[in-house]
């Protein structure tokens, strides 16, 4: 009986995997018989079949980057035979069969595979990178060995205490830098990447080179950096190390590289648990040609240092998280209801804390207290100040029930839109039952002694495209509503008998119950080459009175 065994090749290390199923799969999902975790492998790459003779076939499942026999594509299935290299992707596997019938137990020339895979292994798995820079050089002996282990151990763990107690990146950074610079000889500048926001787009924060007088030479843009390495790394999860960037066929179509002069480089994914946040990145001018016997050892280290990394900028980007959202949300809460606050910041909607002016469907709320200018006749400027700041409490109630956001106070006037920055369909009713609600709650308030002597409002409404979003300085930013929807709405308040609520024709359009307004008329306002009809109603009292 003919048994098979798949030997994996990753740089120095061989590892053998008994085949002991008919049916054996290989690919990048954990559930394959054999897992293969590396870039260019597919899910579910292909399958080795055992015929009821005895043979063992394999066949590619349809994988992005084919399955290879000897260098050749397979294109259905294949018989393998002893000494076989299959290719999957930049992996390869040796075929060993054992008691082959009429088969050469010798190794084919084509078995042997250091040359190609000196050019085709750049990618290396990072789990296993992590562990090997641990264990130690086979070939020092086993007292070297042990000491060198534990020596390793020792700064990893003095590497995890200094990181733990780093409070900010530049912190977390300097700590690495210095680690990084005593023990790879062989790099000039070291950069740590991060994807801040979350959105798949890696922003430097920092970076560094061994000669403190080049310091200042290093762009802050990161101009410098081979982008195209980093973004693989952090899209495939995957470790790159090249020696010489000039002499290496795998990236002849780079000329961004050669022209930055970047002849050796190596970056590693800041990995934490399933999420990569970011890229550790060092390169040289120089060529590292030791890397051909060594660089495996300093990739590992880089590696585990990296895995260490990752778990502090993941702190670190959480911390940031809540200090931004908390900023943010005491914000917002001025202008919008506290549902809406979580809504926004759950769906990630303010990135750098704004909302960017976009153009929306909405409907904007006037609220003006009635005969005012008498009415601070009469008052000090700290009672005026306990009547606004009363009255406004209590309207924005309403407003906030409906939905609405608040836009600013301009003096004894509020003024409020309904439609963003969440669209809302109905913005027109909402506006309307908030304006109602403003007048039924004032009404119910001044037979409660609510002030001295009965208030009234006059509120306007108008429906349109506007403008919304964070508008001012860098020292000063409002939420605001621009264009001329506003302009008309702030006229129309002008028209508005006491106690009463009008609308422009656009919003009445609207309306899922027109049928509660009547036609004012048409009116001409400062400012608008046209005539404006306007609509009217007298709210009576609600049936429901408001409680508190």
């Amino acid at each position: 009986m003919t048994e098979l065994t798949l030997r994996l090749q990753e740089g120095d290390t061989e590892t053998a995997i008994a085949v002991d199923q008919d049916v054996f799969t290989i690919g990048r999902l954990p559930e394959c018989n054999l897992y293969l975790p590396f870039a260019g492998v597919s899910r579910n790459h292909a399958r080795i079949l055992k015929t009821t003779e005895g043979m063992w076939t394999i066949e590619d499942l349809g994988s992005k980057n084919g399955t290879q026999v000897n260098k050749y594509l397979v294109n259905s299935p294949q018989e393998l035979h002893h000494g076989d290299v299959v290719w999957l992707g930049n992996v390869n596997l040796v075929v060993l069969l054992t008691n082959p019938a009429s088969q050469s137990t010798s190794t084919p020339e084509y078995a042997s595979t250091s040359d190609t895979n000196e050019q085709r292994t750049i990618l290396h798995n990072v789990e296993q990178l992590q562990q090997q820079w641990i264990a130690a050089d086979s070939k020092d002996g086993n007292i070297t060995n042990k000491d060198k282990t534990i020596a390793r151990l020792k700064d990893l763990v003095d590497i995890a205490k200094n990181l733990c107690a780093a409070a900010s990146i530049e912190e977390i950074f300097s700590q690495v830098q210095q680690v990084v610079f005593r023990y790879l000889d062989s790099i000039d500048r070291l950069a740590l990447l991060i994807d801040v926001n979350g959105r798949g787009h890696l922003e430097l924060v920092n970076a560094a080179t061994r000669n403190v007088s080049q310091q200042q030479h290093l762009s802050a843009d990161g101009s410098w950096i081979s982008r195209s390495i980093c973004q693989k790394v952090f899209a495939e999860k995957v470790v790159i190390q090249t020696g010489d960037t000039h002499q290496d066929e795998r990236f002849a179509s780079e000329q961004s590289i050669l022209v930055k002069g970047i002849r050796s480089a190596m970056a590693v994914p800041l990995w934490d648990e399933n999420k990569v946040v970011g890229v550790l990145y060092a390169d040289a001018n120089l060529s590292s040609y030791h890397w051909a016997n060594e660089g495996e050892e300093e990739l590992s280290f880089f590696s585990a240092l990296a895995n260490l990394v990752a778990s502090s900028v993941q702190r670190w980007l959480l911390v940031e998280k809540l200090k931004t959202e908390e900023m943010i949300r005491h914000r917002l809460e001025r202008y919008h209801s506290p549902a809406v606050v979580q809504q926004l910041i759950s769906v990630g909607a303010l990135p750098d804390g704004r909302l960017a002016p976009a153009e929306s469907e909405i409907s904007i709320l006037f609220a003006d207290l009635v005969g005012f200018t008498a009415i601070s006749e009469r008052l000090t400027p700290t009672a005026i100040a306990q009547l606004l700041n009363n009255l406004f409490e209590e309207m924005l109630k309403e407003v906030f029930t409906c939905g609405g956001t608040l836009d600013k106070y301009i003096g004894d006037c509020i003024m409020t839109f309904f439609g963003a920055p969440e669209p809302q369909i109905d913005h027109a009713d909402r506006a309307v039952t908030a304006a109602k609600g403003m007048l039924a709650r004032l009404k119910h308030l001044n037979a409660n002694n609510f002030w001295q002597e009965p208030l009234q409002l006059r509120i306007a409404i108008n429906s349109g495209k506007a403008v919304v979003g964070d508008v001012g300085s860098s020292q000063r930013v409002d939420y605001t509503a621009l264009g001329a929807t506003i302009n008309l709405a702030a006229r129309m308040e002008g028209v508005c008998p006491p106690s009463e609520c009008v609308i422009s024709e656009a919003t009445y359009a609207m309306l899922s119950q027109p049928s509660d307004f009547q036609e004012m008329g048409d009116y001409r306002f400062k400012g608008i080459d046209r005539l404006v009809k306007v609509y009217q109603t007298k709210l009576q009292p609600v049936s429901t009175i408001i409680s508190h």
